[in-house]
C-alpha cells in the first residue's frame, strides 16, 4: 500500500500525486461529510458528498478513490440497521490469557457474523474485568445466538460468555475527522431519540438487492450513479432496485452511505485517526435508562451509545458509549463532562467504568440466513471431529 496515489487531480502536474492523509485540508473537508451524513439511501451519493462539501464531484471521485487505495479508508458501503435484520448483542468473552490472541484470531477470520474484535481491559477490580474479549454479533432471524456463542466455546479457547443485546439504540455512526474538533460538553440541542431494534423479514428478492446494496465499493464503483452496475448485479431493474433501496430506508433498515476510516492502525506513513477507545459503562436507576442514554447519546464524542443490561458482574451497568480520540486523558475529560450532564438533569449516577481496547479489528457482520446455514453447518462438523 502506498500512502499517496498516482492518479491525477485537474491542476496537478503528474509528479505531484494525490495526498491520501485524513489530514490533508481538501480530505478533511471531504471526510468531515462522507463519515457519516449521507443519512438513508440516495440514487448518487457522490454526488451529494460533492454538493455538502462544496468540492467539485471529480475531485471528490478522485479523493476518494486515492484514499481506498491507499489503505486510509478501509471501506465505502451503504450501511445497514443491522439490529433490524438480525437478532444482534455485544458479547463479552472470558478466555484464559494464554488464548486470548489466538480465539482473537479465531472471532476476526472464521466467524463471519462477529463484527467488532477487541481486547479490552478496566483497570476497575470487578468481576466483569475478567472478560478481555469483546465483539460484536449479528444472526439471521430464526437462528439462535446462544447457540452460535456455545458452538464458538467449544471451537476456541473461550470458557463463557455473556449476550448483552441492545435494548434501546441512541447514537451509532462514525465521523472521526469531525469529532477531532469535539470539545468535552459538545452535544446536540435535543436529547437522543431511541431507537428500539425490531427484526423486520425480507422476501427472497428483497434480499438480493440488500446483498447487493451492502457489498463494499472497489475503487473502480467510485463513480456516479453506483448504483446501476449493483442492479444489474440483482438481476433487477434500476427503478425496482431504487424502489426496494427506498423501501428498506422507510422500514429504518438502513443506516448511512458511508467512508470508514482505518482508524484502528496508523497509515504508512504513520498518522493515527484514532488512538484510544474507550468503552464507557454507566449505571442508572432502573426505569431511567432511556431519558439517561437520550441525555448521553446526545454528546458529539459518541460514535456509539445503547441501553444495554450489563448484569451483577458489570455491577448492572446498563448505558454503554463508545468514544476515540488520539488522547487517553482527553477522552476522559468528555467522560467527566458526560457524567457532570447526567448530575444536571438530576439522573443519579450509581456506578461508572471505563474499559479500553487495546488490539481491534472490525469488519461488517454478515447477516444473510443462507451464508449462516451454510456456515453452521460447517462448523458443526469441525466441531464434532474435534471431539
Amino acid at each position: 500500500m502506498h500512502s499517496q496515489s498516482s492518479i491525477i487531480t485537474p491542476g496537478r502536474c503528474k509528479e505531484d500525486p494525490i495526498p491520501t492523509e485524513h489530514t490533508d485540508s481538501i480530505n478533511a473537508a471531504i471526510l468531515a461529510v462522507s463519515e457519516d451524513k449521507l443519512v438513508g439511501f440516495m440514487e448518487d451519493p457522490f454526488s451529494t458528498i460533492a454538493e455538502q462539501s462544496g468540492i467539485s464531484l471529480e475531485v471528490i471521485l478522485q479523493r476518494l478513490r486515492a484514499m481506498l487505495e491507499a489503505g486510509t479508508i478501509r471501506r465505502i458501503r451503504q450501511t445497514l440497521i443491522a439490529n433490524n435484520l438480525a437478532e444482534g448483542a455485544l458479547v463479552a468473552w472470558r478466555v484464559p490469557e494464554e488464548k486470548l490472541e489466538t480465539t482473537f484470531d479465531f472471532l476476526f477470520r472464521e466467524d463471519p457474523f462477529s463484527g467488532h474484535v477487541v481486547i479490552r481491559s478496566t483497570d476497575a477490580k470487578i468481576p466483569g474485568a475478567k472478560y478481555r474479549l469483546w465483539t460484536t454479533l449479528k444472526v439471521p432471524a430464526g437462528f439462535s445466538m446462544k447457540e452460535h456463542c456455545e458452538l464458538l466455546l467449544r471451537k476456541t479457547g473461550a470458557t463463557s460468555f455473556l449476550l448483552l443485546p441492545a435494548k434501546g439504540i441512541f447514537t451509532l455512526g462514525v465521523g472521526h475527522v469531525r469529532r477531532k474538533t469535539c470539545e468535552p460538553g459538545d452535544r446536540a440541542s435535543e436529547p437522543a431519540s431511541m431507537m428500539r431494534p425490531a427484526v423486520v423479514e425480507l422476501q427472497e428478492n428483497e434480499w438480493k438487492i440488500l446483498t447487493a446494496l451492502k457489498k463494499e465499493f472497489t475503487p473502480e464503483e467510485v463513480v456516479p450513479y453506483p448504483w446501476r452496475e449493483r442492479a444489474r448485479e440483482a438481476g433487477v431493474s434500476e427503478e425496482e432496485f431504487y424502489a426496494v433501496a427506498r423501501s428498506f430506508h422507510a422500514r429504518k433498515l438502513l443506516g448511512r452511505f458511508s467512508t470508514f476510516l482505518e482508524h484502528v492502525k496508523p497509515s504508512v506513513s504513520g498518522i493515527r485517526v484514532t488512538r484510544f477507545n474507550g468503552l464507557f459503562h454507566w449505571a442508572v436507576p432502573p426505569g431511567m435508562e432511556a431519558r439517561a442514554g437520550a441525555e448521553i447519546g446526545r454528546h458529539d464524542i459518541l460514535t456509539h451509545c445503547y441501553w444495554r443490561e450489563g448484569g451483577p458482574e458489570f455491577y448492572n451497568v446498563n448505558i454503554m458509549g463508545v468514544a476515540h480520540g488520539t488522547d487517553r486523558l482527553r477522552l476522559m475529560e468528555h467522560k467527566a463532562a458526560i457524567d457532570h450532564h447526567l448530575t444536571q438533569c438530576k439522573i443519579p449516577l450509581l456506578y461508572t467504568n471505563v474499559f479500553w481496547g487495546g488490539r481491534s479489528e472490525i469488519k461488517p457482520s454478515e447477516i444473510s440466513p443462507q451464508i449462516y446455514q451454510e456456515w453452521s453447518s460447517k462448523m458443526q462438523v469441525e466441531v464434532e471431529n474435534l471431539a
